[in-house]
């Protein structure tokens, strides 16, 4: 009985402290890097992070909230916009990219509303490219990230906390002004 309860423990704090994404856990001892290259729904950015040399610096000790585009939502971009910025010759404008998705510091659900809050209903990101993101509340536990040009992704999956920061899942590409 005791065995059996002392197991259960054990599998509940792992419950408590481990995430699924792209139908593999996600371990918040971890990088940020060790686990996207797990997830099955993140190959496209964890190939764009590569071709950008980001890997060293999401590797670091951070902390960061990496706001992570699914598959899905690189493939809804225009035709041929992954191809052109996997391009070597394009690989400015792909960090740039890429590190929009990125705001410094560990923002998990509970700080980002609390900005929304505080912002009487929306807060602005700095992201480490430089540009803005807006987060707002869409529901009681929905937060939505606009982009510069008015475009919106949903969170999908919150707190997919990492060694080195957070990871959000958001169903859409956020693009910088260019």
């Amino acid at each position: 009985m005791v065995v059996a309860a002392s197991a259960m423990m054990t599998f509940t704090a792992s419950a408590q402290t481990t995430t699924m994404v792209g139908g593999e856990q996600m371990y918040p001892a971890k990088n940020i890097v060790e686990n996207a290259v797990n997830s099955k729904d993140h190959t496209t950015l964890v190939a764009a992070v590569k071709a950008a040399g980001l890997v060293e610096t999401l590797q670091g000790k951070g902390p960061f909230t990496v706001f992570a585009p699914v598959n899905d939502a690189f493939e809804n971009l225009p035709d041929g916009t992954v191809e052109t910025l996997l391009k070597p010759d394009n690989k400015a404008t792909l960090v740039k990219v890429l590190t929009y998705h990125v705001v410094a510091g560990k923002m998990d659900f509970a700080a980002i509303s609390a900005a929304i809050k505080k912002g009487n209903g929306s807060a602005t990101l700095t992201t480490v490219s430089g540009g803005k993101l807006i987060a707002k509340m869409n529901g009681a536990h929905n937060i939505t990230i606009t982009d510069e040009g008015g475009n919106t992704a949903n969170i999908t999956t919150y707190d997919v906390y990492q060694s080195n920061g957070v990871i959000h899942v958001i169903d859409k590409v956020v693009l910088p002004k260019m």
